[in-house]
Order: structure tokens, then sequence, then C-alpha cells
């Protein structure tokens, strides 16, 4: 089984998603290989205007070295 590690980046929108992206494929990093990610919309009860999940977007790295270079970077 292979080891994955996963970061969460909270409060970035789905620009600042896309520039990351570009800046990982630029390095090199192949989405689906080396990396996974899914952005996550916030979700609301129709009751109040507090979120009952924040909106964040889920990183899943393949290799220890990767997961640790994006967090020193991003995260």
């Amino acid at each position: 089984m292979a080891n994955v590690n996963t970061v969460i980046l909270y409060d970035i929108n789905v620009n600042r998603l896309l520039v990351i992206l570009e800046e990982l494929k630029e390095i090199g990093w192949i989405p689906g290989v080396d990396f996974e990610f899914a952005y996550h919309k916030a979700e609301y009860d129709n009751f109040s205007y507090i979120p009952i999940t924040e909106h964040h977007t889920k990183f899943t790295f393949y290799n220890d070295s990767n997961a640790s270079y994006f967090m020193l970077r991003w995260g």
C-alpha cells in the first residue's frame, strides 16, 4: 500500500487554486501521478449565514517529500 499524505488548505478561492496548480505543473508534478486535489465549496444549512462546512481544498500526495515541500510553500 502506498504512503499517502493529505494537506488541507482553508480559505483559498478557485482562482488561487488554479495558480497553485499551475505552479505545481511548472515544477514537474503531474496531477493523478504525484498528487490529487479536490475543491470543496462551503455548505450551508439554510437557516443561518454561517457555513456548516468551510470551503477548502484537499491535496493528496503520494510522496513524503512532495507533501513536505507543499506544506512549506503553501501551508
